[in-house]
C-alpha cells in the first residue's frame, strides 16, 4: 500500500491533518476515538510502553476501545511476555493473534555519543564498537520461532 500523503498528529506538532494515513502518538489516538473518529488500522510502533506506569494507561484504553472492524499490528523489541501479551489482546479484540518473534536483531542498534554542538565536535560523529555479526548473518537468522492460536499463517 502506497499513501501519497501522511500527515503527523502528537500534542506539540500539527502537519497535513487530513492526509489518508496518519501518525499519531497515543494519546491522539484515544482522544480521536473519544471524538467518534473513524479508524481502518492501526500500526503501534514501540507498544512495550504498555509497560510505563505513566503512559500505558492510555495504550490500554487505546487497545480496548479500537472497534471489532480495525486491524492492528504491534511491534516492539522488548515486550518480555509477547504469548500473554498477544492472547490478552486476543481476547478482548475476539481476534486470532499472530506473533512473530526472534531471539536475533536483524539489523544492530548503533549508538553515537552526543559530542555537543561546539564548532569544533558539531559535525562529529563516532560509531561505539559493539561485538556483533555482520548485518546478512543476523538478518538470515531472523525466522519467526511461533504462531499464537492458529498453526496456519495469515492469509496475503
Amino acid at each position: 500500500m502506497t499513501f501519497g500523503d501522511v500527515g503527523l498528529i502528537t500534542g506539540d506538532v500539527q502537519l497535513y491533518t487530513s492526509a489518508s494515513c496518519l501518525i499519531l502518538s497515543t494519546e491522539v489516538l484515544r482522544s480521536m476515538l473519544y471524538n467518534g473518529s473513524d479508524v481502518i488500522r492501526v500500526i503501534f510502533d514501540e507498544v512495550h510502553y504498555i509497560n510505563d506506569a505513566e503512559r500505558g494507561v492510555v495504550w490500554e484504553e487505546v487497545l480496548i476501545m479500537l472497534p471489532e472492524h480495525v486491524n492492528i499490528i504491534l511491534l516492539s523489541a522488548t515486550v518480555p511476555n509477547n504469548v500473554e501479551f498477544a492472547d490478552w489482546i486476543g481476547r478482548i479484540k475476539k481476534k486470532k493473534l499472530y506473533v512473530i518473534s526472534t531471539t536475533t536483531r536483524p539489523l544492530p542498534l548503533e549508538h553515537y555519543p552526543y559530542t555537543g554542538d561546539g564548532q569544533k565536535t558539531q559535525n562529529q560523529f563516532f560509531l561505539l564498537p559493539e561485538p556483533s555479526r555482520p548485518r546478512g548473518e543476523a538478518h538470515a537468522a531472523a525466522v519467526p520461532s511461533h504462531v499464537l492460536h492458529d498453526p496456519e499463517p495469515p492469509p496475503r
